[in-house]
């Protein structure tokens, strides 16, 4: 049992060496949500990421677009209900990305109500963004 639980930890380590290295050119935007959520990368500026576990962009001005996908609670649908599925895209535009620096785009919900906020590298709230559309996409 304890072998496999250190297995375990360490296959989950070695999943994180699997991103690239930063570039010290440009700024760094990791993704974080809750457990229950998946938060995807999906384009800068209207344009498609290769990658959706990260962003990377030039310092300067840029709109992050991500995918949000999470279950909204039964109770929040009706009586009796099941939690139903939600996938939404969020997006938020900061104009002041810098080299080499980490920030943290993280996102949630409230209901059916999808949230998304930029945080620095020291926890400083940068930008809020704002719901896109919802649905199969």
């Amino acid at each position: 049992m304890r072998t496999s639980f250190c297995l375990t930890g360490l296959l989950a380590l070695g999943g994180c060496s699997l991103l690239p290295k930063p570039d010290p050119n440009q700024a760094w935007i990791d993704l974080h949500t809750n457990p229950a959520s998946q938060l995807r990368a999906a384009e800068v500026d209207d344009k498609p990421l290769d990658d959706d576990r990260f962003f990377q962009v030039e310092p300067g001005s840029h709109e992050l677009q991500a995918r949000l996908q999470f279950a909204v609670a039964g109770s929040d649908v009706g009586p009796s209900s099941a939690a139903l599925p939600r996938n939404c895209e969020v997006r938020v535009q900061y104009a002041g990305f810098d080299a080499g620096q980490r920030y943290r785009l993280v996102a949630g919900n409230i209901g059916f109500r999808p949230w998304v906020k930029l945080y620095s590298a020291d926890n400083q709230l940068l930008a809020r963004g704002r719901e896109g559309r919802c649905g199969e996409f």
